[in-house]
């Protein structure tokens, strides 16, 4: 009766754990499509170039960055588009990541966050990052806004209202 019980309890954890396995794998495909989907949202016109740019580098970088980073964390109803892109051109000024930054405050405008609210985040930046962080950051954005005036970057157009297309020079 031991082994009988034994033997059962080990088929049952078997079986269970390949379902969880296969639940898992399916999650993760399904985790995949998601971030794909939500990175084209807000990377807008250019997702499909930035994806395959992504998976030059690696194939498995370019699945955890879409799983993670757009499905996991972008995906959390708590905060809209709006307000992630806004947290993280502040987290890439404050560290000077200036060529993400660069890629973020396109997404940020694709959103519907404005200039305005950009340098506004950077200025803010200047507090708690030091000015040379500022003034980097505002370098990237001002070179994101001066190809978009030039029309070599062609957002989406998610946030963008006409009457805030034209700021004053930062």
């Amino acid at each position: 009766m031991r082994i009988y019980l034994c033997a059962y309890a080990k088929n049952m954890l078997d079986s269970t754990l390949f379902t969880l396995k296969f639940i898992h794998m399916e999650k993760t495909m399904n985790r995949y499509e998601q971030g794909i989907e939500r990175f084209k949202e807000i990377k807008g016109n250019g997702a499909d170039k930035s994806i395959e740019r992504l998976r030059s580098l690696h194939p498995d970088l370019e699945k955890l960055v879409m799983e993670f980073a757009f499905s996991d964390i972008y995906g959390r109803p708590e905060l809209d588009m709006k307000s992630r892109e806004i947290a993280t051109v502040a987290a890439l000024a404050a560290m000077g990541h200036t060529a993400q930054l660069k890629v973020h405050v396109q997404a940020a405008l694709n959103v519907g966050v404005t200039k305005v609210e950009i340098v506004e985040i950077i200025l803010q930046m200047a507090l708690y990052a030091g000015f040379p962080a500022a003034i980097n950051a505002m370098q990237a954005a001002r070179e994101v806004f001066d190809d978009m005036e030039s029309n070599k970057i062609n957002t989406s157009g998610g946030g963008m209202k006409p009457e805030r297309k034209k700021l004053a020079s930062i």
